[in-house]
């Protein structure tokens, strides 16, 4: 999990009425390359969720995502940046070499950083499973120059294969 980003999770959706994991676990931590699969039961409610995150140096981190199976295929979750950046640009996500998505806007700042919404239909799931990194451009506060960060999608098909069958099992 994000540790403090879980807290910040979009909320998961119940997955049908058994609540188990594999073994009779309360919890599960699985990865998959450079992600990770964290599923808990709650109050009889299944929350199963993906991650990936970045730390810098100093082991602070530089950027965070979580995400969760939504319906129809599609896959809801958010992104967590860091400070100083400049929010009214919001930031442009861009699936390896293909064409940027539209901008997508912060929704807040919190001491865990800078919330940024994420929502992807089926189609772009796919893209994201076949690609291999997820650049993320905002501009920096300081100078408006462009700040690239970098999402590695390795594993993410596995991972994301993993989620839904945890949550629905």
């Amino acid at each position: 999990m994000l540790g403090a980003c879980a807290v910040l999770s979009m909320g998961g959706p119940v997955w049908g009425k058994d609540t188990a994991l594999p073994g009779g676990a309360s919890s599960l931590q699985e990865t998959y390359q450079d992600w990770q699969i964290a599923c808990r039961i709650v109050d009889k409610t299944k929350n199963c969720s993906m991650s990936q995150q970045q730390v810098g140096k100093k082991n602070q981190r530089v950027l965070a995502v979580e995400l969760q199976a939504g319906s129809d295929g599609a896959v809801t979750g958010v992104l967590v940046l860091p400070f100083g950046l400049l929010l009214d640009k919001g930031v442009t996500l861009q699936i390896d070499d293909k064409p940027a998505l539209a901008p997508l806007r912060f929704r807040t700042c919190m001491p865990v950083g800078c919330l940024v919404p994420l929502s992807f239909d089926s189609d772009r799931v796919s893209s994201l499973g076949k690609g291999t990194a997820l650049k993320l451009k905002a501009a920096g506060s300081d100078t408006g120059q462009e700040v690239v960060l970098t999402v590695s999608l390795k594993g993410f098909a596995a991972a994301l294969d993993r989620m839904k069958t945890l949550a629905g099992s």
